[in-house]
């Protein structure tokens, strides 16, 4: 069998190759990016997971009234964010049940559409944006209503990163309302524009020769 070495041959084989390569590469950025939108979910689900599973420890620990009425606060506060973020149609439940000697929690969303109630679970309910605002809430109500009281600033990483652009603005509305009601300050880490503007002083950190710089941009 002879092999065509003839330039004309050479190249269209290179094509032949590069076309293959091309779809190789096409198929390996598809398979690259579900991969990463896969870790994602992934990583929200663990991180509400563990948020979800710190709640249930504590109504374990407590007694039936104490958990009834951690119950009423955490419902309270997670509705309100809910609602303030995304509507007064939204509100949020807790159901207790017993498993064996140790009673356990459910978490449910509620959606009220033309006077029918839809109940789901969080990372059911309208993608990652409710999950953040819950396990937001969640946090704060666990910190404040924890007792006795646990001093200082509210410190949050990111908070939000999975709402969309339209309902940043409560979402900070819903933080400057928990700050006056319970007297703290609230320290955020973000790189999202939409909240530095709202913030009483902004610090940005910036790398400066190997080192980190602390650059004070707003102040009131």
């Amino acid at each position: 069998m002879e092999i065509d070495l003839s330039l004309e041959a050479l190249e269209k084989r290179v094509r032949q190759y590069e076309t293959e390569w091309s779809e190789r590469k096409g198929k390996q950025d598809l398979l690259l990016e579900q991969l990463h939108e896969v870790e994602k979910h992934w990583q929200l689900y663990q991180e509400e997971k563990e948020l979800l599973d710190q709640v249930r420890i504590l109504f374990q620990k407590a007694s039936d009234y104490a958990r009834q009425q951690a119950k009423a606060q955490l419902e309270l506060l997670v509705t309100r964010a809910l609602q303030m973020v995304f509507g007064p149609a939204f509100s949020f439940i807790i159901e207790l049940s017993e498993a064996g000697k140790n009673p356990s929690a459910e978490f449910f969303v509620v959606t009220d559409w033309d006077g029918m109630q839809v109940k789901n679970k969080p990372q059911d309910s309208r993608g990652g944006g409710i999950v953040d605002i819950i396990s937001l809430a969640l946090r704060i109500a666990l910190i404040t209503t924890i007792q006795p009281r646990v001093e200082g600033p509210l410190i949050l990483d990111e908070p939000g990163k999975h709402v969309s652009k339209d309902y940043v603005v409560p979402m900070v509305q819903f933080l400057q309302l928990i700050s006056q009601t319970y007297g703290r300050q609230i320290i955020l880490v973000t790189h999202n524009s939409d909240l530095t503007e709202s913030a009483d002083q902004v610090y940005e950190v910036r790398l400066n020769g190997g080192k980190s710089e602390v650059v004070l941009l707003t102040s009131p």
